[in-house]
């Protein structure tokens, strides 16, 4: 019997999930909807319940789990999320071994991203890159010398809350004027009124408001990508989420203002690429992250194998 395991993309209006064997193939993929309110309580009921639909046979030997917000570095705690209500320190990984009695591990839903772009997606042919996902907020992931980069305490990473305008509007997490406030989908409702698929569609038709509010878009987008390649200097930067449905509209305009604002020092061959695997990224990372648990990792983020991104399993 082939081995399988499942990830799960813990989301605010939504929980997707999948079976994956070890060389990352889905077989038999779940959405369900988030509970609400999204206690810790109710949301773990929920995946507890959906986990059984998709694995009635029980085969699966090992759940992971991407968190709108930090996790520990040992992949056991959901830290805090801003966006579901009641979530501190829940001990994520260790309420689901208890119901499931399956090994699990738990971390930040864009760094399950970046680990399912590194594994299968746009990100494999690069060991530096950062993923910047542009959806209800914005989260980021961080792959240097092809392992994924959490910092000490496990919550490094979180690119679109850097500062961005010290005076604009009040971010969830404190700061103010952060990158995801201007442009994340929120961010882009707020200045638009419109959706960003519908803004999408209208440049598709031409519109001249749309085409010039992605240009906007796109230019405060490079802007904010300046400071990360000063810090970094990646090889390439990945843009996955729900906006980047777009990205045709606005990825010049950010590669014209990243030329003009980054010493060529610091953007040696840099690519600029839109993201492969859609919506799917963050429950394949999650699965990747099951499969180096079963497989011997030490436990902790960016020791070893844990971190590691390889393509031969």
């Amino acid at each position: 019997m082939t081995p399988e395991v499942i990830g799960i993309d813990l989301g605010g209006t939504a929980i997707k999930l999948g079976r994956f064997t070890v060389d990352g193939t889905c077989l038999k993929s779940l959405t369900v909807a988030t509970p609400q309110p999204a206690t810790p309580e109710a949301v773990i009921a929920v995946m507890v319940d959906a986990i059984a639909q998709l694995d009635p046979e029980n085969q699966a030997v090992a759940i992971g789990v991407g968190t709108p917000g930090p996790a520990d570095a040992a992949g056991r705690i959901a830290k805090v999320s801003i966006n579901l209500p009641g979530w501190h320190d829940v001990p994520l990984a260790d309420a689901l071994e208890a119901k499931i009695g399956k090994p699990a591990i738990v971390a930040n839903d864009a760094n399950c991203a970046g680990l399912g772009e590194a594994w299968l997606g746009t990100g494999r042919h690069f060991q530096n890159f950062i993923l910047l996902t542009l959806g209800t907020g914005v989260g980021g992931a961080i792959i240097l010398d092809g392992k994924l980069f959490i910092g000490h305490y496990g919550a490094a990473g979180e690119l679109g809350l850097i500062s961005f305008n010290p005076n604009g509007p009040i971010c969830n997490s404190g700061n103010q004027g952060s990158l995801e406030q201007y442009v994340s989908v929120i961010a882009i409702r707020r200045r638009t009124g419109k959706e960003p698929a519908e803004l999408g569609a209208l440049a598709k038709a031409g519109d001249a408001k749309a085409l010039t509010f992605w240009q906007e878009y796109g230019r405060d987008l490079g802007t904010g990508l300046t400071s990360l390649m000063y810090v970094l200097t990646p090889e390439a930067i990945v843009i996955g989420g729900g906006v980047s449905a777009s990205a045709e509209f606005f990825l010049p305009a950010a590669k014209a203002e990243i030329e003009k604002r980054v010493l060529p020092t610091s953007r040696v061959g840099l690519q600029i690429l839109p993201a492969e695997l859609g919506n799917s990224a963050g429950m394949l990372g999650a699965a990747k992250l099951a499969w180096q648990k079963v497989r011997g990792g030490s436990g902790r983020w960016g020791d070893g194998e844990m971190g590691k991104i390889t393509n031969d399993q």
